[in-house]
């Protein structure tokens, strides 16, 4: 296709003389079309636009993290409720949070306990996400992960990712005990 918005059927060396006589390249198109299809172009331009095109579409993309929040069997209910709130940080940024308690000596044989703390912290968060896996044990730690929801991470993309500074900005304040 020329500029003028011509198209037409030529030999491949007729087609590379006229690009040559506007100033522009003839682009391949579709290679496998019959007859294969090319355009005159400013390849130099194009490439640019196409990678100007590429790096906008990147910023507006969001990686999903995988955050993680220890506990152990014992943890004081002050120090639970420290890494509950940093977990609510993680979900409302739009990461998975991965849940692990570790086990050390004897506390393995009372699995329930840390059971208990994870399906707690699921409760508590139920607001900002959900589990992905139930609690599982794997040697002597017991994970769970959770996702945020997705209703969250639409009404986020809308409001354009100012949401997650003011959420940061309200978690560090501290909070009046009840």
């Amino acid at each position: 296709m020329f500029p003028n918005g011509q198209t037409r059927v030529m030999p491949t060396s007729e087609g590379i003389r006229r690009a040559k006589e506007i100033g522009l390249d003839l682009v391949l198109v579709s290679a496998n079309a019959h007859p294969p299809v090319a355009k005159v172009i400013d390849y130099g331009e194009y490439s640019y636009l196409e990678k100007k095109k590429k790096n906008e579409a990147k910023k507006k993309q969001h990686r999903i993290e995988v955050k993680e929040v220890k506990f152990r069997p014992n943890t004081d209910q002050h120090d639970y409720d420290f890494k509950k709130n940093h977990a609510l940080r993680f979900l409302k940024e739009g990461n998975k949070v991965k849940a692990t308690i570790f086990f050390r000596g004897r506390e393995i044989t009372h699995p329930k306990i840390g059971e208990r703390i994870l399906r707690e912290l699921a409760n508590d968060v139920s607001e900002f996400g959900n589990p992905e896996t139930q609690p599982r044990m794997e040697g002597r730690t017991m994970t769970m992960m959770i996702g945020p929801r997705k209703n969250l991470m639409q009404s986020r993309k809308q409001q354009g990712g100012a949401h997650g500074a003011s959420v940061a900005a309200d978690l560090s304040r501290p909070q009046p005990r009840a």
